[in-house]
């Protein structure tokens, strides 16, 4: 079954901030376009940057797929908003799917698998979450991803989504026909998330809504996003992920230091990548005659934290805890 393959520019995400740093050819005699030198002012002015994630579990099944659409519509009491324009309210992910012929792909699929024992099973939907920081209207966020989905997908890959503000970040959820109405199959790799970050903070300024999309080490943050099923057991406060390096930690800081990591040297070389770029891009912006533009860079490099692993992240907020005082109850008034 054939591929589809983005239109994305090299693959290279517009701010490729590294490349300077390491002497790449060409790069520390050009010039930047009109759309980098405007990425560059979003990042150091720090405008809120856009995330989109690909939730990797239960995609395969069908009946997991429907299961998976029952759950982000609340059940049905949230509507759920098609490709075709529609809001369905009271509808179930297994019609839905059944709309979308993905039982047939479910049958096809299942045939394949057995005449090739031991593949992976395709996936028969994607599920792709757009998130924007708390304080955004959701309406806003809800618009951009129609009108993203619409450009990119229409005609293409049925898809249906639903707006959830039931968390401090509004945030979108999509569901997408993995096979496309021209039987072809829809693979998602990084370049193609950082092309759909992209866009959709386009769209997101577009109806005027600050937004921008850098990678995170261009700004200075090395914390992973924890894998779903962690980031919302540790929203309970019952992650063992967690747990395992609050314990890990806390026992170091008993030590009296933390043990090296083995990705910290890497995390310290991809900074100072990131630091050489960022001093070549100053030079270039100063060029360029943008004074102020290259001041603000250079304050947003000073500024940037250092590098740090997920434990030592750990141990700092540990350490935080304790240097806090607790606070003590003010005793009541005497009566007079």
């Amino acid at each position: 079954m054939p591929k589809r393959v983005f239109r994305m520019p090299g693959g290279a995400p517009l701010l490729d901030i590294a490349s300077h740093g390491r002497g790449g050819p060409g790069e520390s005699g050009g010039l930047f376009t009109r759309d980098q030198i405007e990425q560059i002012r979003r990042t150091v002015q720090r405008v809120p940057e856009v995330m989109v994630k690909v939730l990797p579990r239960a995609s395969s099944d069908f009946k997991a797929a429907g299961q998976h659409l029952d759950y982000i519509t609340r059940y049905g009491k949230l509507a759920l908003e098609t490709d075709d324009g529609d809001r369905l309210e009271d509808e179930n992910g297994k019609a839905v799917l059944e709309e979308w012929d993905v039982d047939i792909d479910d049958v096809r699929r299942q045939a394949s698998l057995t005449a090739t024992k031991g593949r992976k099973p395709p996936k028969l939907i994607h599920k792709v979450v757009f998130s924007m920081p708390a304080g955004t209207p959701p309406e806003k966020v809800l618009g951009a991803v129609r009108n993203f989905a619409r450009e990119e997908f229409w005609g293409h890959h049925r898809y249906a989504f639903v707006l959830h503000t039931d968390e401090d970040h509004p945030h979108v959820h999509l569901v997408l026909k993995a096979v496309s109405e021209q039987s072809v199959r829809l693979n998602i790799k990084k370049t193609t998330l950082r092309y759909w970050r992209s866009e959709f903070a386009r769209h997101l300024r577009e109806i005027g809504v600050p937004a921008n999309a850098t990678d995170r080490a261009v700004r200075g943050q090395y914390r992973k996003a924890k894998k779903d099923d962690i980031y919302r057991a540790t929203r309970r406060g019952d992650s063992t992920h967690l747990r395992a390096q609050v314990e890990a930690a806390a026992s170091e800081l008993r030590e009296g230091r933390l043990r090296p990591e083995l990705g910290k040297a890497q995390l310290v070389d991809t900074r100072r990548d990131i630091e050489r770029g960022w001093h070549t891009a100053i030079g270039l912006l100063r060029n360029q005659g943008q004074p102020e533009l290259a001041a603000l860079a250079a304050r947003f490099v000073d500024e940037m934290p250092p590098p740090a692993t997920e434990k030592e992240l750990v141990a700092r907020a540990l350490l935080d805890q304790l240097r806090v005082p607790t606070l003590r109850r003010a005793p009541p008034p005497r009566s007079l």
